[in-house]
């Protein structure tokens, strides 16, 4: 993959413990990996460790696998596990070799277990989850005993078995780790490894009853596959010592190592699952890629680019302190990829019609102008814009009297039309309600594109010939909860944003836009960045998306 230098993972904790270990011959290879549960889509906090994961197999010529998390089969969906697989390629990279599954070691995995059980160092406890919990204790009592956790090794590989054929009941039991229930680190006290599920597995079928948990299955997961630097978040720092604990007791050689970093907690937006699949449950956002919900998805039919997510994730790095990220970051990067690659293009949101009354007469005939599609990129082409008799205009661009600080269109006054003519208006007509509806205007004769002696327009207003535009729905967003935190609120739904989408469905813009496809981006000029909607496309009838303004505005909860 043909990566430029600047997209580099930045010098942080991790890259200087891989140039430790290479060095002092610890190891000779980087294999990283990045293993997510197919339970829902990715988020903004997976790109973060995709991003590092991927990126430290490239910059360090290792391996990436990719390896879905598949050991709860009630809450796992293909439909997420092909969504997996699309983002992450989206996002440019690929991994080697085939998909891996943790399903794929469910044999060998038991196998361990079993291991466990013969060196005396797991039970079978028949506890009820409550008690389970109850028996553990808290940050300040240690734990107590279960009652079974000194069966023999002959009893527990018995009831092991009982479990794997089906012969206890959900609840009923489960297979734990016999360390110390008077650790200070609760995660070590005697910690469940298996349990029973009745779900049919998306890969296995029927064959199993019994699952691993997490903790048991992933570091053995990651020595099966020869991981050098198995990265985490935070949250599973303690976890370290039960991942050590695993792989020192059963047979198998390898010995990964675990290292936690700090999440990627971004304001206005959510990154837990399970309320995001409540946002979708309940219709309060259109799936899980909503273009307001920071799902890969979501920013992908949102408008965002793969460079815009990858430079967000190498501009706030790789520590181990927690913080929020502002959400402008994220959009200062899509802004700045936007700004340098986005053909530009003309449309006006709320039309305000203007008849120019001396079209056709001398010096205002011309109809036709061919205007570069960018700026600064002449390579992206050119394009043709058309005028007629009667245009539209925004209805923001019009005023019948204001201050000298107006730079817009007023009675009276002059404006450049956008790679056009000078106009003046001279009269508009209302509705019965006092509304503007309809502005008189005169153009400058030979002013297309060109200074006139005499005539100085107070600014430049965009505008599409209503002769030939198109008219399509546009989509503005802004974020959807009022709160920076919304995850910290005491019911995280009391805080979204009721306002946060507003559909507009007569906006006009160019004709050519009308053939624009999905996923395509634009600028719209003194509007911001949109992109056609790739979910409800229609031909010869895109919707537009909002991506982002053209410059960083305060947001408020009126947004």
């Amino acid at each position: 993959m043909a990566i430029e230098e600047k997209e580099r993972i930045p010098r942080n904790f991790i890259t200087d413990i891989i140039d430790a270990d290479l060095k002092e011959g610890r190891t000779d290879h980087v294999a990283t990996r990045f293993p997510p549960e197919p339970n829902g889509y990715l988020h903004i906090g997976h790109a973060k460790s995709i991003c590092l994961n991927f990126g430290l197999a490239r910059d360090y010529h290792g391996t990436c696998n990719l390896r879905f998390d598949d050991t709860n089969p009630v809450k796992e969906d293909m439909e997420y596990i092909k969504s997996i697989e699309r983002d992450v390629r989206w996002l440019g990279f690929e991994w080697q070799g085939p998909i891996r599954h943790s399903s794929d070691y469910f044999d060998r995995l038991y196998g361990y277990a079993l291991e466990l059980i013969d060196q005396g160092l797991a039970y079978v406890d028949e506890l009820s989850p409550d008690e389970i919990r109850e028996y553990r204790g808290t940050l300040k009592e240690p734990g107590r005993n279960s009652p079974y956790r000194d069966r023999s090794v002959a009893e527990n590989r018995d009831l092991f078995e009982k479990m794997r054929a089906g012969g206890f009941a959900e609840g009923k039991a489960c297979l734990r780790a016999k360390i110390d229930m008077a650790s200070p680190f609760i995660c070590m006290r005697d910690p469940v490894i298996y349990r029973v599920r009745f779900a049919e597995h998306a890969l296995t079928g029927n064959k199993w009853c019994i699952y691993p948990m997490y903790d048991f299955t992933h570091c053995i997961s990651d020595a099966i596959e020869g991981i050098t630097h198995s990265i985490c978040t935070l949250e599973f720092q303690d976890n370290r010592r039960l991942y050590d604990w695993v792989l020192e007791h059963i047979s198998i050689k390898a010995r990964p190592h675990q290292y936690e970093m700090s999440r990627l907690n971004l304001e206005y937006s959510l990154t837990s699952k399970r309320k995001l699949n409540l946002l979708v449950e309940k219709g309060i956002v259109d799936g899980w890629d909503d273009p307001r919900l920071t799902t890969i998805s979501g920013l992908r039919r949102r408008g965002y680019t793969p460079a815009s997510i990858r430079e967000f994730c190498r501009r706030i790095g790789v520590t181990k302190q927690e913080n929020t990220v502002e959400m402008s970051a994220l959009e200062s990067c899509v802004r700045e990829d936007l700004n340098a690659n986005a053909p530009r293009a003309m449309a006006v949101l709320h039309p305000l019609k203007v008849v120019i009354d001396n079209f056709g007469q001398e010096g205002v005939k011309e109809s036709e102008f061919c205007v570069p599609n960018h700026p600064d990129h002449p390579e992206l082409g050119s394009r043709v814009i058309t005028i007629s008799k009667e245009i539209y205009i925004d209805e923001a661009d019009f005023r019948e009297d204001a201050n000298k600080q107006y730079k817009r269109l007023k009675l009276g006054s002059e404006v450049r039309l956008r790679h056009s003519y000078i106009i003046k208006a001279v009269s508009c007509e209302k509705d019965a309600q006092g509304k503007v509806v309809l502005v008189h205007a005169e153009a400058v004769p030979n002013s297309a594109g060109t200074n006139v002696e005499n005539h100085k327009p107070k600014g430049v207003i965009h505008f599409v010939n209503a002769a030939d535009c198109a008219r399509v729905q546009v989509n503005l967003f802004s974020y959807l909860f009022t709160e920076p935190n919304p995850g910290a609120a005491e019911d995280f739904l009391a805080v979204v944003n009721p306002e946060s989408k507003q559909v507009i469905a007569d906006a006009v813009v160019e004709k050519s836009l009308a053939q624009a496809q999905p996923g395509q981006s634009f600028q719209f000029e003194r509007e911001g960045y949109f992109c056609v909607d790739s979910k409800n496309f229609e031909p010869g009838k895109p919707q537009f998306n909002l991506t982002v303004a053209l410059r960083e505005t305060k947001k408020t909860q009126a947004n």
